[in-house]
């Protein structure tokens, strides 16, 4: 099965595509989208909607797995956050691909053991549990931890 990962951002979009088979995983591509910071919302917001529909295109993901919004200190940027995540779900949705939310505690127990892992403790395990694939960026091996958290706790469906 393969499943896409997303880690929204405004600035930078993770994505991550790892089949899980036979209780393998498969590292199969993962990337940053870098979104213009000189465009207004609604704009960053298309942008971000266009480069993620060329990604799930190719790549034809069967389910996707976004992490839940956490709010931070800056209500202003988690409102922000919140928009790019919404992208990041309605995306997928319109090319009919189902998406699942995970909670932060739930993706770090996932990959790592531990709910409160440290993100360099997630990118390791990643690289491990992917056998050492070369990563992007930080923002899309957090995706490929989203990835690996739906493959260890979906459902069937």
């Amino acid at each position: 099965m393969l499943i896409m990962g997303i880690d929204p951002g405004l600035r930078n979009t993770g994505w991550g595509v790892v089949d899980f088979s036979n209780n393998q995983f498969t590292h199969i591509a993962n990337g940053t989208l870098k979104i213009s910071d000189k465009g207004t919302l609604p704009e960053r917001l298309s942008e971000i909607y266009t480069k993620l529909t060329e990604v799930l295109k190719k790549y034809q993901p069967e389910e996707v797995a976004v992490e839940e919004v956490f709010v931070n200190v800056n209500p202003s940027s988690t409102l922000k956050l919140g928009q790019a995540r919404g992208v990041a779900i309605l995306t997928p949705s319109l090319l009919g691909i189902s998406v699942f939310e995970y909670s932060p505690n739930l993706i770090k127990k996932s990959v790592v053991g531990v709910g409160h892992a440290t993100k360099e403790q997630i990118q390791m395990m990643v690289g491990i549990l992917l056998n050492k694939p070369k990563i992007d960026s930080e923002h899309s091996g957090d995706a490929l931890a989203m990835a690996i958290c739906h493959a260890h706790n979906r459902k069937k469906w």
